[in-house]
């Protein structure tokens, strides 16, 4: 059995007796029609994907932090260099990071996946080893990695995704770690949507001009080189992205096979997100858009995806630290759907 093939054969659209319900439900709470906004959708979104109205709280939530290299991060492309990706899974684990600190807020839980870090990591608690190469290869030369290394990065995200929800996640969070991974993102973004890399291109981790302008010649010269299409996902993930992006891919598309609401970050996933959408596009009926990152091709990727950002603060730094922040939204609009009382259940007079 082909797990992919599998996967994406279960991933089906959300369900629309479940959607009226819920929208009818909206309608006769104890509130003005339309006053919870956004959340309103959100609510409505989490009844279809669950098939049940009200849906189930979002919890407990997981978040998994895949984490590998990038050997394009010898075009000169970042300001960091490529030994922090290991650094940071060693921060992740001792629970020092940003995404940690959000995590313990919202009350999630981190693991750690070593996809495809340059480095020998030691075993620890947390740490999911499930390394397929040591980085990938400079997307400028040759493709970033095989096709069957790409196979096996979305297998991986499959499986933890399945593994987490079996344990009984009842919302996943993307989470990412890796040096230079947003020039890959850039040139995934490019491949799915066909957005000029000008206009995808960010400054990442920040960097100067000079290193901006090769960094979207870069993302030229990767394009170029392996003309991607995007009817063929795999391939393209092969050619251009990041052992991290597939494993997102994967997770994603086994969130949404699951019946599991999925939070999306930033551009890392966003971009993983166009793969697995390409793969099965009803997989966006799973997936909410945590929040807006800085990166100019994540907006491009949000609205190629058709999702609305629950979060917009300027963030940019990834390892799902802007889609915790949104998880409490979820939370409120599902248990608003379900603990709000109606106008004929609570006595109060609706409006003539």
């Amino acid at each position: 059995m082909n797990p992919i093939t599998d996967v994406i054969a279960a991933v089906t659209p959300p369900d629309p007796a479940a959607i009226a319900a819920a929208r009818e439900r909206q309608d006769r709470m104890t509130k003005p029609r339309g006053s919870l906004g956004v959340l309103e959708d959100v609510s409505v979104r989490l009844a279809g994907l669950a098939g049940a109205c009200p849906p189930p709280l979002p919890e407990p939530a997981d978040v998994a932090v895949f984490a590998g290299d990038h050997g394009v991060h010898a075009q000169g492309v970042s300001p960091w260099p490529q030994e922090v990706t290991a650094q940071m899974v060693a921060n992740f684990l001792a629970g020092g990071a940003v995404v940690n600190a959000f995590a313990a807020q919202a009350g999630a839980r981190v693991t750690v996946v070593d996809v495809g870090v340059a480095a020998e990591l030691e075993p620890a608690a947390g740490l999911l080893p499930r390394k397929i190469a040591p980085g990938t290869a400079d997307f400028t030369q040759r493709p970033a990695m095989t096709r069957d290394q790409a196979t096996a990065a979305v297998t991986v995200g499959i499986e933890v995704a399945c593994d987490l929800t079996a344990a009984g996640a009842g919302c996943l969070v993307t989470g990412d770690m890796g040096i230079a991974n947003t020039t890959a993102s850039a040139a995934l973004i490019c491949a799915f949507t066909g957005a000029d890399p000008a206009d995808a291109t960010g400054r990442g981790t920040g960097i100067d001009a000079g290193m901006y302008a090769r960094k979207i010649e870069t993302v030229c010269r990767g394009l170029d080189r392996h003309r991607p299409d995007p009817a063929d996902p795999v391939g393209v993930i092969a050619a251009l992205g990041g052992f991290e992006h597939g494993a997102l891919a994967g997770f994603i598309l086994a969130g949404a096979a699951r019946r599991v609401p999925v939070i999306l970050d930033g551009v890392i996933a966003g971009a993983a997100a166009l793969a697995a959408a390409a793969l099965a596009p009803a997989v966006t009926g799973a997936c909410f858009a945590g929040h807006r990152s800085a990166e100019p091709g994540h907006a491009i990727t949000l609205d190629h995806l058709g999702l609305r950002p629950l979060v917009d603060l300027g963030l940019r730094l990834g390892e799902g630290t802007g889609a915790l922040l949104a998880l409490p939204l979820l939370a409120s609009a599902a248990r608003a759907l379900r603990d709000v009382a109606t106008f004929d259940s609570a006595g109060v007079a609706d409006k003539l």
